[in-house]
């Protein structure tokens, strides 16, 4: 039975991960259980982002930040704004997961988070991009800092 049923990016990532890693994990039960615990994020946090277009039309999105580790130091990881940004699918948590791992192996003392917004960015203007990016940071501000977390860019 599947741990995580609604998110199939994010299964199929831990069951490379934990193939990968098979005959380590069984002879060092320790770095499994350290496994069991760092894919579940610390915090998942959903929120609105309400902006207005060139039109004056209200509309609204989700806003996402996934929070997985802090065990190295402040969460990092990037921002995407893409439709196809949820929780489900979850390019935010699939590629939160995977930001732990990358942000480890840079010694850097920095956990891994990543976020974004169901938010399509293709044919909007730049006054539209500017009224949602900042929606969107006022929205992400209450949850984020340089000794909480540091989000980046995204591809």
């Amino acid at each position: 039975m599947s741990n995580y049923p609604h998110e199939p990016e994010f299964e199929q990532a831990l069951g490379e991960l934990t193939s990968t890693l098979g005959s380590f994990l069984k002879k060092n039960p320790d770095y499994q259980k350290a496994l069991d615990i760092v894919q579940i994020p610390e915090r998942i946090i959903t929120f609105r982002v309400v902006w207005e277009d060139d039109k004056g039309v209200c509309h609204v999105n989700r806003g996402y930040r996934v929070q997985f580790n802090s065990a190295l130091g402040p969460y990092k990881g990037g921002l995407r704004f893409h439709p196809t940004v949820n929780l489900s699918i979850l390019k935010v948590r699939f590629l939160g997961f995977e930001q732990i791992f990358k942000n480890a192996l840079t010694g850097l003392p920095m956990g891994g988070g990543k976020g974004g917004a169901d938010f399509d960015p293709k044919g909007k203007s730049d006054a539209e991009l500017r009224r949602f990016t900042k929606a969107f940071a006022t929205e992400l501000q209450r949850h984020i800092g340089p000794n909480t977390d540091v989000p980046a860019g995204d591809i």
